[in-house]
C-alpha cells in the first residue's frame, strides 16, 4: 500500500500549522548581535525588540536559539593568541537572563576558533577553527609557497557540566594532494582526484593570506549526517560526512558515503580541482545552509556576495544525490551547472551575511553593513528592520524557543477541529521517549499521521495506528497531525525527551 498525503493536508504543512492570513507575511523573529556588542536582541514582525539579553562577553559573529529558549553564542576571547579574520575562541551558552550555562575555550597559540557555528539537533556545536602550520611543515606535503598558514579545522563539541569536551574532529590538511613533487606524500593528479584538496590550489586571499582558504559558514543536514562549509578564498561550498570517526575522518574510507573525511560535493569554482568550467561563485561566499521545508526543501542556498554582477544574491542549488553521495564524471564539473534559484539582493555587502529561504517562500537576507529583510515570492518586501548586523537568525512562531522564551507570543494552536472535538484527542505519555499512544481517536477513520519538527519539516510519517514510534527522534518538540478519511485534521503538540 502506498502512502500519500491528501493535499488538505499538504496544505496544512505548507503553512508550518500556524493560523495567519497570509502565509507569505514575515512569520515570526529575527536574532541578532553586532560584532563586539553585548547585546543580542529578538526583532518581532512589528520592527520591535521583543526581547534583550545584555551578555557577559563580547559577540563574534555567530548565535542560535535553543529550544528551551536559551542561545549559543561564540564570544571573543580575551587571551586570544592567533587574530586574523573573525577569530573568536569561545563559545558559551546563556538563559533567557544572560547567565552562562557553560562555557567553552578553544585558543591557543596553535588553534583558535572563527566565524561561524552550527548548533545541532542533538544539543552539540560544530565550529570552525583556524590551526597554524609552519612554512617548513608544510613544504613537507608539497606546498611550493613559503609563508605560515593556518588550514581549516572543524570540531563539534558536546556540553558537560559548565563546559563542553570535543567529541569529534575534521581537519584540512588530511585532505591535502600535490601535483609537483613524487617524492613528497600525496602525489597525485589533482583533477583525478576532486575529493580532495590541491594544497598549491590558488586562491583569492592570495599567497600571503594566513588565514589560507578562509572557511566562514557552517551548517548541519541531520537526515544525511553531513555538513556543508563555504570557503571564501577558494569561491566554494563542500560538503564532508559527519557519519565518521574522528580516525575515520582523517583518512579516505568509512562513514555514509565511504569516502572517510574527504569531499562528498563541491560547487563554485571547478578550476580547484583542475577542471574546466564557468566559476559560478565569482568571488566571496557565506552562509551555507540546507533549505527546511518548502518547495525546495533539501536544497543547499548561500549568500553569494558578488554573484549578480559584483552585487550580491542569495543562490541555492539542488545537487543531484545517489544515497550519501554526489555523482562525479571525471573530466566535468560537478553539477548543477548554474544556480536552480536566485534572490537578487536589495543591497550588497563584500563580507560575512546571512540568508535563509522560508518554508513559506520568503527570502530573508541579513546584508552586513546594511540592514535585514525579508521579501516574498513576489519579491516584495514583507520585513524591514534598520540595521545591518554581520550575521542575522530567523525563527518562526512556532520554534519551541520562541514559545518557551516569550510565552507562545504569536497564540499558535495547531487545533483544526472543534474545541469539543480536539479535546477527545490526546496522546499518552506526553513528553515521550519510545513510543506514544493516541488516545480519543477513531482508528477506523484514521487515514494517516505525519509528525513535524519545530521548522515545519516532516520527519516521519505513518499509516494508520494506535501507537508511534519516538525512539529515533531527537529530543524536542514536535507536531503530530492526524488526517481521517472523513476529511477531518487533529493536531497536538508532543515533548520527546529521552
Amino acid at each position: 500500500m502506498q502512502f500519500r498525503i491528501s493535499h488538505g493536508l499538504m496544505a496544512v504543512l505548507a503553512i508550518g500549522l500556524c493560523n495567519k492570513a497570509d502565509a507569505q507575511a514575515f512569520d515570526g523573529f529575527a536574532l541578532y548581535n553586532t560584532s563586539n556588542s553585548t547585546t543580542a536582541r529578538l526583532i518581532n514582525a512589528n520592527q520591535q525588540i521583543a526581547y534583550t539579553w545584555t551578555c557577559p562577553t563580547n559577540y563574534s559573529y555567530a548565535m542560535a536559539l535553543k529550544p528551551n529558549g536559551n542561545i549559543v553564542r561564540t564570544a571573543v576571547n580575551s587571551g586570544n593568541q592567533i587574530n586574523t579574520a573573525a577569530v573568536s575562541g569561545r563559545v558559551q551558552e546563556l538563559n533567557p537572563q544572560g547567565q552562562v550555562v557553560w562555557d567553552f575555550i578553544y585558543s591557543t597559540a596553535d588553534y583558535v576558533t572563527h566565524h561561524d557555528m552550527c548548533l545541532m539537533p542533538n544539543g552539540n556545536v560544530l565550529l570552525l577553527a583556524y590551526v597554524r602550520r609552519t612554512a617548513a611543515q608544510l613544504q613537507a606535503l608539497g606546498y611550493t609557497g613559503s609563508s605560515n598558514k593556518y588550514p581549516g579545522r572543524i570540531i563539534e563539541i558536546q556540553p558537560t557540566g559548565n563546559t563542553a569536551q570535543i567529541v569529534w574532529q575534521w581537519e584540512m590538511q588530511d585532505r591535502f594532494i600535490q601535483y609537483v613533487d613524487a617524492n613528497k606524500p600525496n602525489y597525485m593528479p589533482i583533477a583525478e582526484n576532486p575529493h580532495r584538496m590541491n594544497i598549491n590550489v590558488a586562491n583569492s586571499g592570495g599567497a600571503n593570506a594566513i588565514d589560507w582558504f578562509h572557511e566562514n559558514g557552517i551548517d548541519y543536514n541531520e537526515d544525511l549526517d553531513q555538513i556543508v562549509f563555504s570557503a571564501r578564498y577558494l569561491s566554494e561550498i563542500l560538503i564532508i560526512d559527519h557519519r565518521t570517526t574522528t580516525a575515520e575522518a582523517a583518512g579516505h574510507t568509512g562513514g555514509n558515503g565511504g569516502r572517510g573525511g574527504d569531499f562528498l560535493f563541491r560547487w563554485g569554482k571547478p578550476a580547484n580541482y583542475g577542471v574546466t568550467g564557468t566559476q559560478r561563485i565569482t568571488a566571496a561566499v557565506h552562509d551555507p545552509k540546507w533549505v527546511h521545508g518548502g518547495a525546495m526543501d533539501g536544497w543547499i542556498s548561500f549568500f553569494n556576495n558578488s554573484g549578480n554582477n559584483n552585487n550580491s544574491a542569495v543562490d541555492a542549488i539542488n545537487p543531484e544525490r545517489d544515497g550519501y553521495n554526489y555523482p562525479w564524471t571525471p573530466g566535468t564539473v560537478w553539477g548543477p551547472t548554474n544556480y536552480q534559484f536566485r534572490h537578487n539582493c536589495l543591497a550588497s555587502a563584500s563580507g560575512q551575511s546571512a540568508q535563509q529561504l522560508m518554508p513559506n517562500g520568503n527570502v530573508f537576507c541579513a546584508v552586513s553593513g546594511q540592514y535585514m529583510y525579508e521579501v516574498n515570492s513576489s519579491n516584495t518586501v514583507v520585513w524591514q528592520y534598520n540595521a545591518g548586523p554581520q550575521k542575522g537568525f530567523r525563527y518562526m512562531c512556532d520554534h519551541p524557543g520562541i514559545i518557551n522564551l516569550l510565552n507562545n507570543p504569536c497564540g499558535i494552536t495547531t487545533d483544526v477541529l472543534s474545541e469539543e472535538e480536539a479535546a477527545a484527542f490526546s496522546m499518552f505519555p506526553n513528553p515521550a521517549t519510545e513510543q506514544v499512544s493516541l488516545v480519543g481517536v477513531n482508528v477506523e477513520t484514521l487515514r494517516a499521521f505525519v509528525v513535524l519538527d519545530a521548522s515545519g519539516r516532516m520527519v516521519k510519517s505513518e499509516l494508520p495506528n494506535w501507537t508511534i514510534d519516538v525512539s529515533d527522534l531527537p529530543d524536542g518538540v514536535y507536531t503530530i497531525v492526524l488526517e481521517h478519511s472523513t476529511g477531518e485534521k487533529q493536531s497536538r503538540k508532543l515533548v520527546v525527551a529521552h
